[in-house]
Formats: structure tokens, C-alpha cells, sequence
């Protein structure tokens, strides 16, 4: 059973207590890439999430599960420790947003702004990095850039800094004549 009263806040106060942990030991960049590596697995993996959130499954089992893990992947102790907290504290249904807060907090602790660009079109690195540099260059601020190749805005770019965002995108264009025709 889980807790619906669990808050924004509450997930905060996890990751910045997994943040300064990292830190005070002196491991914050190898904390960060595991957690990336995890957040990555939830997202991509609906059998890995499933299983983590299956409410029948015994905090023991869930346990064995995240020892496996850990050792297959070499993740560090800390972290290990770490999970194995949310479990018995039974908060391991908030793992993906109490994992993507921590990551939101290295960013922003690095003068790190998250943006996100969605593109009809594969972008390369070299496309992706050059927008990536006008971007900084526009806000005055490092970008950590999100991409997101997305075939049905059919072209051009969406692009998302904080709360400001240009939508350039042929799908925008269309619902905006459709909008007008819908009104005339």
C-alpha cells in the first residue's frame, strides 16, 4: 500500500539527503552517474519499474532485487544503502521522482539550466551541441540540454528553457490555423 500524502517536498528532502551525502563522502560524480544509469533503466525498462513498484512483492524480495543490481553494475555503497532506505521505509514507489529531484539538484548546484528540445528530425551530436551553445549564449547560463526525437510535430523544433518556450514546431503552425478557421 503506498502513501498518497507523500509530498513534492517529501521527494525533495530524499534527494537532497542522497545529494549531501554524496558530497560530504566525495563521490557526488559517481553517485550522479549511477543515479542517471537508474533513472535511465525506470524510463526505458517497464519490466525493471514494474517489479520495483509490484505491491506485492515482499520487502525482502525487493531487497534481493536491488542487491542484484547493485552488484551487477558496480554501483557504490552509498547508494546501495541508499535504496535499500527507500525500501524500508517504503518509498521505493517514489524512486524515479526522488531520482530525477537528485539529478535537478547537481544540475542546479552546477549552474546547470534544463532545457529540453524535441525535433521532427535525428539530430547529431554536432547539431544537438550547437544549439546546446546558443542556448548558453542566449541565457547566460550553462544548458543541460534534454533531445527528443519526435516525428509527429512533423518539423521543425520545440524548445523548452525553465518556464520559456519556442514552439516552431509545423504541427504548432497548423493548430494555430486550424484555431483561426475554427474562430472566423
Amino acid at each position: 500500500m503506498t502513501n498518497t500524502n507523500f509530498s513534492i517536498s517529501a521527494h525533495n528532502s530524499y534527494s537532497l539527503a542522497l545529494y549531501e551525502l554524496a558530497e560530504e563522502n566525495k563521490i557526488l560524480d559517481q553517485i550522479e552517474k549511477q543515479v542517471f544509469a537508474i533513472a535511465k533503466l525506470i524510463t526505458e525498462s517497464e519490466d525493471f519499474i514494474s517489479t520495483i513498484k509490484n505491491p506485492t512483492l515482499k520487502q525482502e524480495d525487493q531487497l534481493n532485487i536491488i542487491s542484484l543490481i547493485s552488484e551487477k553494475f558496480g554501483f557504490d555503497q552509498l547508494l546501495k544503502k541508499f535504496i535499500n532506505f527507500l525500501i524500508f521505509k517504503r518509498r521505493i514507489f517514489y524512486i524515479e521522482n526522488i531520482f530525477k529531484d537528485f539529478l535537478s539538484i547537481c544540475s542546479n548546484k552546477r549552474g546547470e539550466v534544463e532545457a529540453k528540445l524535441i525535433s521532427a528530425k535525428k539530430l547529431d551530436n554536432s547539431e544537438i551541441d550547437k544549439i546546446k551553445i546558443e542556448l548558453s549564449k542566449n541565457f547566460g547560463k550553462n544548458i543541460k540540454l534534454n533531445f527528443k526525437h519526435d516525428e509527429s510535430i512533423i518539423g521543425g523544433l520545440v524548445i523548452q528553457v525553465g518556464s520559456i518556450m519556442i514552439d516552431s514546431s509545423i504541427k504548432n503552425k497548423l493548430q494555430k490555423i486550424q484555431n483561426k478557421m475554427v474562430e472566423a
